[in-house]
């Protein structure tokens, strides 16, 4: 539909090769995917409220897509300068998924559960309803599934020497 749509119908395995290749080409950076923990705090962008004031603004949902990806960037950003956050698309988060990790987890930079079943997925996407399209609501997914509105979000650090 268009190079500024997000990238979609995305397994875990398949991206992992993607992450792979991309490492290998030894730009000075190394790119992975974000915890739930990082992901939810970019998502957040220092505020403490978990629903937008006016989500049609910042999110597609299933009340304003029309059941399809849009192009990246359409939406306002959130304080941090970062668009789609929320909505658009599901985003796969590094971690295994943990109903109940956050209540016993470190509280400076959690990982997640050493190993799990299913992976977690942030952000909700245009085609649920927008109750579910906020900072802190968690989904989960076997890594060899993929669906039409799952994607994912880069972290670009530098690479240590």
């Amino acid at each position: 539909k268009g190079d500024d749509r997000p990238v979609e119908m995305v397994y875990w395995n398949d991206f992992q090769e993607f992450l792979k290749r991309l490492n290998a080409m030894n730009d000075g950076y190394r790119y992975r995917l974000p915890t739930e923990a990082e992901w939810e705090y970019a998502a957040r962008a220092g505020s403490a409220a978990d629903t937008a004031a006016d989500l049609d603004a910042v999110a597609w949902h299933s009340g304003n897509s029309g059941s399809e990806t849009h192009p990246v960037g359409r939406k306002r950003a959130n304080a941090w300068g970062l668009y789609d956050m929320l909505g658009n698309v599901w985003e796969w988060c590094a971690d295994w998924y943990g109903a109940n990790y956050y209540a016993s987890s470190p509280v400076d930079d959690p990982q997640g559960p050493a190993s799990g079943t299913f992976h977690g997925l942030r952000g909700g996407s245009w085609g649920v309803f927008p109750g579910f399209v906020r900072p802190s609501y968690r989904d989960w997914v076997y890594p060899v599934d993929y669906f039409h509105d799952y994607g994912f979000r880069l972290v670009r650090e530098a690479r240590l020497p």
